[in-house]
Order: structure tokens, then C-alpha cells, then sequence
């Protein structure tokens, strides 16, 4: 059973950290390619008088601006995704012991303190151990500096010892880690700090048809779902839960083998 906090208990220094993103930090993240994109709409505008590929182009460019900045809001505004209340459903009995993988943006170990008061929790950081880092992930780091009690990570190396989690929470995290044999050592040392039974909750968008026509060429920075499906069969886990968060965010529940769950 989940842990409640007590009466009389200090407020969770949680309360005071700063909000989560919405749509208008992802077009501070992302300004550059928002600039191109109007700049580009403007253009085949002007253009577009003499030569129809133009407009066409403009009516393009226009359609992913207006798009990506309706799905953001949509997801980082609107959704329950950042609340954290849909955890209770896909884990009924709460996190337990849990990892919370994070790339340099870590906007989910807060809330899931204040919601699981009595879990254990660890941080870990992949962020200076990424061969490659967007500039937007850069500029979305300098906001929303790394917690003082996250543990810098690799991807062949998580902390803790074989079996010390009921949970691992990745959300946004492991589509950063774009060699795919990074990916690979993520899941086998989830797979290894799990215990029998325990599950990986991976939080991602993923490059398909809804978030292409959201996003654009920008959903290509998204792994595909086949591609987390690879992973996870590779490491050993099975997936027993897969849903949508604002049709545009997918949640994937894989468990490790052994144990009740």
C-alpha cells in the first residue's frame, strides 16, 4: 500500500520547484527551428504570387508550425502527463523502490516524491555520459538544472547493485542515447538492477504517423516502436502494458522475468 504523508509533516520542498514544461518551453527548447519555420512560411507567402510551389511549400511549413504548437499543448499542457496520476494504474500497488533515468531534463522524480512520500527513490543522469546532445536539450538543461541528488550515469552503468529496484522510470530519457548499441547496454543494465518481476516504465513519443503529422521531420528524433520492442526483447523483458497519453506520448510497461510482479 502506498505510504500517505503524515499530519504535521513539513511541506515537500517538491512544491516549490519549478513547473513543468509546457508548449511555450518547447518553443524556448526549439526556437531555431520555429524561426526557420516562419521564416519559411513567409517566404513561399511572398513568393507564392509567382510560383505555386511556394504556396505549397508555405501552406507546409505553416501546417507543422500551427501542428507542433497545438500537440505540445496538447501534451505538456493539457494531458495528465506530468501529474503523474496515471503511474496509479499502470503500477496499482506504486512504484516501490524505484530509478528515475533522466538525460538532463528531470521533471518526474519531484512529483514522484510528492505522490510516493514512502518510496525510495534514485536519480540517475545520463546527461554528461551522451556522446551526442542537441542544442535544444542544452537549452532545456540551463532552465532545469540537474537535481543535487542525482548520480551521474552511463549507459552501460545505472547505479545500484542486480536486483535493487521494483522500478525503473525512464520518461524522455532513453531516445537520447542515438548509437543504438547505447540503447542496448540501457536496457540490459535496466534489466540487470531490476528485480525478478520488477518493471521498466519507458515514457517516450514515438516516430509514427501521429506524431509525424504533429511534428514533422522533428519526429524523426523519435525512436520507433519496433525499435523499443527490439530492446526490450533483446534484454530479457516482456512488455505488459503499452498505452497513449494524449494519442501522441506512449507508455510501455516491461517486466523483468521471475517473480509475482
Amino acid at each position: 500500500m502506498r505510504a500517505r504523508p503524515r499530519p504535521g509533516s513539513a511541506v515537500p520542498r517538491e512544491e516549490t520547484t519549478p513547473a513543468p514544461s509546457g508548449a511555450r518551453h518547447v518553443v524556448a527548447y526549439n526556437w531555431p527551428m520555429y524561426v526557420a519555420g516562419s521564416a519559411a512560411t513567409l517566404a513561399g507567402v511572398l513568393l507564392g504570387r509567382r510560383r505555386r510551389a511556394a504556396w505549397a511549400g508555405a501552406a507546409v511549413a505553416g501546417w507543422w508550425l500551427g501542428a507542433s504548437l497545438f500537440a505540445s499543448h496538447r501534451v505538456y499542457d493539457r494531458s495528465p502527463l506530468h501529474g503523474w496520476g496515471w503511474l496509479d494504474t499502470v503500477l496499482p500497488a506504486g512504484p516501490g523502490r524505484h530509478l528515475v533515468v533522466s538525460a538532463g531534463l528531470d521533471e518526474a522524480s519531484a512529483p514522484l516524491r510528492a505522490r510516493n512520500p514512502g518510496a525510495p527513490q534514485t536519480v540517475a543522469d545520463l546527461y554528461d555520459a551522451l556522446p551526442e546532445i542537441e542544442s535544444s536539450l542544452r537549452r532545456a538543461r540551463r532552465r532545469v538544472p540537474d537535481r543535487s541528488e542525482s548520480v551521474p550515469a552511463r549507459a552501460d552503468r545505472l547505479p545500484g547493485g542486480d536486483g535493487s529496484y521494483d522500478t525503473v522510470i525512464a520518461p524522455f530519457a532513453v531516445h537520447e542515447l542515438r548509437p543504438a548499441p547505447d540503447r542496448e547496454a540501457l536496457f540490459a543494465e535496466c534489466a540487470r538492477v531490476l528485480r525478478p518481476g520488477g518493471a521498466l516504465v519507458l515514457v517516450e513519443h514515438c516516430r509514427n504517423a501521429a506524431n509525424t503529422v504533429a511534428y514533422g521531420p522533428g519526429a524523426w528524433h523519435f525512436m520507433p516502436r519496433a525499435e523499443w520492442l527490439r530492446l526490450a526483447a533483446l534484454s530479457g523483458l516482456d512488455m505488459v502494458d503499452e498505452r497513449r497519453i494524449a494519442g501522441l506520448v506512449t507508455v510501455f510497461v516491461f517486466r523483468a522475468s521471475g517473480g509475482a510482479g
